[in-house]
Parts: C-alpha cells; sequence; structure tokens
C-alpha cells in the first residue's frame, strides 16, 4: 500500500480564502495607520516649527515671519501650507524674506497625502520679539487620506499657546477635497 504526500484541490483553494480574507482586513488597516503617521509628523513639523519661530524672535530680539513657501525662499501668500513653509528673521520688517535674512526653519512639501490649510487671512504669521504674534488666533486645519471625520484643527492663540480640535465639517471636507 502506497501513501500519497500533498493537499487536495479542495484545501489548497480553503487555504487561499483564508489568505485573501486576511489580506482584505490587513491592508486598509495598515494604509490608515500609514495616513495616521504621515498626519502625526506634519502635526509635529508645524508645532516645532511655531516654537522654534517663537523663541528665535524672544531671542532674537526681531519679528519672525512664518509663511507656505513653494521654494524655500519666499512666501505663497496662500493658506495651503501642504506645499511647505518657511521661518526667516525679518529685519527689515516688510512681510517678505530679503537675501540677508536669516532662515530659521525650512519644511518640504508634506508627504503622504497629508494636507494642511490656515485660516484664509492668515497666511503669514509675524512672531513679535515679545513672543506673541501679531493678528488674531490663526486656526490650522489637518487631515490626510483618511477622509475628513479624521481631520483636526490646531489654533494658535496670540500668545502662542497652541490647541488641538475638531474642525467644523465644512472645514474638514473643504481640507480633505479641495
Amino acid at each position: 500500500m502506497r501513501t500519497e504526500h500533498g493537499f487536495t484541490l479542495i484545501e489548497a483553494l480553503v487555504a487561499l480564502l483564508v489568505s485573501a480574507v486576511l489580506l482584505a482586513v490587513a491592508v486598509p488597516a495598515m494604509s490608515h495607520a500609514v495616513s495616521a503617521a504621515h498626519a502625526g509628523h506634519a502635526r509635529t513639523l508645524i508645532a516645532t516649527t511655531l516654537m522654534d519661530a517663537m523663541r528665535s524672535a524672544t531671542v532674537g530680539g526681531a519679528e519672525v515671519v512664518t509663511c507656505p513657501s513653494l521654494d524655500g525662499l519666499s512666501c505663497t501668500g496662500a493658506a495651503d501650507w501642504t506645499v511647505g513653509w518657511i521661518s526667516f528673521a525679518d529685519i527689515d520688517g516688510n512681510r517678505e524674506r530679503g537675501p540677508y535674512e536669516p532662515l530659521v526653519r525650512r519644511e518640504e512639501q508634506l508627504e503622504g497625502g497629508v494636507k494642511l490649510r490656515s485660516t484664509r487671512g492668515r497666511t503669514r504669521l509675524v512672531f513679535q520679539p515679545g513672543g506673541s504674534t501679531a493678528g488674531s488666533n490663526v486656526t490650522f486645519t489637518l487631515c490626510d487620506k483618511r477622509g475628513p471625520t479624521k481631520a483636526i484643527t490646531l489654533v494658535m492663540a496670540n500668545t502662542g499657546h497652541l490647541r488641538s480640535g475638531r474642525p467644523s465639517t465644512g472645514a474638514a471636507e473643504q481640507c480633505a477635497y479641495y
């Protein structure tokens, strides 16, 4: 009597089906985890930039401007910070970076489908030597590929205090879809 080693076609199909189900569950979970990590990194970058700008203004005794920047040299004038941003010492007070005004910090374009937008009227943040900012509070809306339900806001008061919260439905959708 001879015994055969191996498995049947039915056993192979069942194993394939189980593998497909596990893969169907694991891939979206991994994608959400990666998106959350990218959003967390962006949140850390903007918070660190704001703290560095405040510290530089206080220690250096000159106003520091933080703004969105496509090229890492000049401000875009837009409310979309996804493209990257810069902070620079505004020695001449014109809110534009001149050739001799030192760069405090530069961040490149955000990765992983993360978007960061500020309040429409706050496209430049000016940190004064006393540590406060000129103008009104600024609200950043941060979103990613997970959609508007996972969007958050970062609100910076004129004192430099930063807090997080939930955006309005409209702000979250504006960030996620446009």
